[in-house]
């Protein structure tokens, strides 16, 4: 079956809009339900579909026994499509919904989920670390992955995750922005079957899935998070986020208590019985364990003498306060990440507070584990669990009133409670920042990484450097070493280790040498062990402890014993050579009119793009040019082919050489564009593309001065 023409998003706005608002009015089930299959005839009538464009040939998949074809594979069949990108904890809060939706309905019943990985990141363009993803989260639909965004383009989809939902013949029928849209997916894709199964269009047959995690060896660690170490005694504590358990691990290797697992699951009571979620952040102080009970939205306590595990903070369900102020065990919380036990506002260390990293409302909480104070705060009664610092915006905004400032997606705690410090260490992982908050006031302040704009969630690399001129990719934690004064950071997208010396904000690569291989593969967490020897990283898609000599500036791996019933990642092929993105159809495609040049003449393309009205462009590599010449490439040779687009304000030249010796004197050279940016509120963050295709004509005279064209559009 030949696919039809291809739109975007935007042809389904003014139908869905009108059955958004319609359903507002709705008062019961059966009219909300007849409203969508109403809205179903109306779209299902058109006389030309919507149709989503056809998968590009040489994708990578998993999950599946071979590439899929929307018009092949998948005609007779309710499709939904995932955009999303892994690191992104809005696309993480999804995947329940998505797993109750495949538990609900099945490839046989005639539904079906693909994921569409987009990457933000360039480490996520590697299928190797996708494939950890795929095995993280459990994701057992098939999964693509859209290095270039190509079908990101095509559809002009504008944030993470995005559901799109199609009909059996590809053809678009619904679009869903955001997480926490639960029940419209439900119903849109349940009507959406009923539908088409009364038409006789659904399909019953059976897709090619091949579940990667299948054919994998197994090991005694599965992704694991977080590490913490117990100063008193040695022992660490590391949260074994993949095998959904906690392990204290004796200096050598040996497991002393392995709490949870295999499966997910939410239950407090002994340890035999006792279950979590894909547990991130640890932090032990005599024998209590606090556990950042990630995808359960938990806080929990283990008591190693009782040997129990309870539930402290929040209440089993994301939740979506961000103010807090409750007692723990009635306050809903979301998506907590990391954990640091310190005090409060008393000048006696007393251990009296937990420090929350909540990643899911991009804030740092307080768990008072006693009585007392913080900064601005009057009396605070045991058990009370609220806000510390951070708006609730995803922002990369240092300000000296706690509440004002903004982090986005905050993932990795460290304390340094003694002076000068005084301040929590915070790994801000989607600014790629390490931040500080006072506290004795909370001011939240810059240390590395990022930029000056708070907007910009872009500003990535892997650069030493001093302050806002080093560069991270994603950091998820954070360690301080008291004995040297500096900071450990798990730069978890560069697969390295930092050192940052905060009173210089110098930040440098931690260079080591040993007997494993040195390299790192998004390491997660990390913890100075051993009186300041020994720095242990949780070498997460690596399934292992590494330990750190950081006198010897050696690396050897944590030996882990106890046979364990579990999957780990085998070997990948390397990555495909990077290509020039395809611009969409539904892109601006603007014909300029020839121009005439000389051979050894230089033509000036001087790109002067517009944002719509207080959009800020994201700096970094994402935001890009590309200057081809299809059947003319001989006038590429030598040339400066493509490069960053880093200011609106300021934007580059690209300057063509007119070989001297030509090989026609007709040719067309094309500048395309890809602007990554977000909205003025930063609600959405964009990716948008444009092509400027340029005739020459090329004549037999002496070169005169430089020619200029200007390529304008506002988007």
């Amino acid at each position: 079956m030949a696919a039809p023409g291809a739109a975007g998003l935007s042809g389904l706005l003014p139908a869905q809009t009108s059955l958004e608002y319609a359903l507002l009015d709705a008062v019961t089930q059966q009219e909300r339900d007849e409203l969508v299959y109403q809205y179903l005839q109306k779209v299902d009538g058109w006389e030309r579909d919507l149709a989503v464009p056809e998968f590009p040939e040489g994708l990578e998949w998993l999950n599946t026994e071979e590439p899929l074809s929307i018009y092949k594979d998948l005609c007779g069949k309710v499709v939904v499509l995932d955009f999303f990108t892994y690191c992104c904890i809005n696309c993480i809060h999804l995947l329940p919904d998505l797993h109750a939706l495949e538990r609900r309905f099945s490839d046989q019943d005639g539904l079906l989920i693909v994921g569409v990985h987009s990457a933000k990141f360039p480490n996520e363009k590697v299928l190797d670390n996708i494939k950890s993803a795929v095995l993280r989260y459990d994701i057992t639909h098939p999964v693509v992955n859209d290095a270039d965004a190509s079908l990101w383009q095509e559809l002009e989809v504008s944030c993470w995750p995005t559901l799109v939902i199609l009909g059996p013949r590809g053809n678009m029928l619904f679009s869903l922005i955001g997480e926490g849209h639960k029940d419209k997916l439900f119903s849109y894709t349940s009507i959406t079957l009923k539908y088409y199964k009364d038409r006789g269009q659904i399909r019953d047959g059976k897709i090619g899935i091949k579940l990667f995690k299948e054919s994998l060896p197994p090991s005694p660690l599965l992704f694991p998070g977080k590490v913490a170490a117990d100063h008193a005694t040695g022992r660490l504590v590391v949260a074994d986020t993949g095998h959904h358990r906690i392990l204290v691990i004796q200096k050598n290797g040996h497991i002393q208590y392995s709490i949870g697992g295999p499966n997910p699951g939410r239950k407090d009571g002994m340890f035999s019985e006792s279950s979590f979620n894909s547990p991130q952040g640890v932090a032990i102080v005599n024998n209590a364990i606090y556990v950042a009970d990630t995808e359960n939205h938990l806080i929990r306590k283990i008591d190693l003498e009782a040997e129990t595990v309870s539930t402290i903070a929040g209440v089993g369900v994301q939740g979506t306060d961000t103010e807090g102020g409750q007692r723990g065990e009635k306050q809903p919380i979301s998506s907590p990440w990391d954990v640091v036990v310190g005090t409060s506002g008393s000048e006696v260390q007393r251990n009296d507070i937990l420090w929350i990293a909540m990643a899911g409302t991009h804030q740092i909480w307080a768990l008072l584990l006693d009585s007392g104070t913080l900064p601005k705060k009057s009396e605070l009664k045991k058990g009370t669990c609220l806000r510390f610092a951070g708006s609730g915006n995803e922002e990369n905004r240092n300000n000296a009133y706690p509440h004002k400032a903004g982090f986005a997606q905050p993932s990795g705690l460290s304390l340094a409670s003694e002076d000068p410090w005084s301040c929590l260490f915070v790994a801000d992982s989607e600014s790629s920042t390490v931040r500080t908050v006072s506290l004795k006031d909370g001011a939240v302040k810059h240390l590395v990484g990022g930029e000056r704009d708070p907007m910009n969630l872009f500003a990535f690399g892997d650069i030493d450097g001093v302050g806002i001129n080093a560069k991270l990719q994603h950091p998820l934690g954070v360690a301080w070493d008291e004995k040297r004064n500096v900071l450990y950071v798990a730069d978890s997208y560069n697969h390295k280790i930092k050192v940052v010396d905060p009173k210089t904000k110098a930040c440098t690569t931690l260079a080591c040498t040993g007997d494993a291989e040195p390299a790192f593969n998004e390491p997660g967490g990390l913890c100075v062990g051993d009186g300041g020897r020994l720095l242990y990283v949780a070498d997460t898609n690596n399934h292992q402890i590494k330990v750190v000599d950081l006198e010897a500036r050696t690396v050897s791996v944590l030996p882990v014993y106890k046979p364990a019933s579990a999957v780990v990642d085998g070997p990948f092929p390397t990555e495909k050579q990077k290509t020039v993105p395809k611009v969409p159809k539904s892109a601006p495609h603007i014909q300029l009119a020839p121009v005439t040049v000389c051979p050894g003449q230089t033509l000036q393309l001087k790109l002067k793009l517009d944002l719509p009205p207080g959009a800020k462009l994201t700096e970094g590599v994402s935001s890009c040019w590309f200057l081809t010449a299809e059947g003319s490439e001989w006038l590429l040779q030598e040339q400066i082919p493509s490069g960053d687009i880093e200011s609106i304000s300021s934007q580059p030249t690209i300057a063509l050489r007119i070989p001297t010796e030509c090989v026609s004197l007709e040719a067309v050279v094309s500048v395309s564009a890809f602007l990554y940016y977000c909205s003025a509120d930063s609600s959405a963050c964009m990716m948008k593309s444009i092509l400027f295709r340029q005739p020459l004509h090329i004549a037999d005279a002496q070169p005169g001065r430089v020619a200029a064209v200007e390529l304008t559009h506002v988007f």
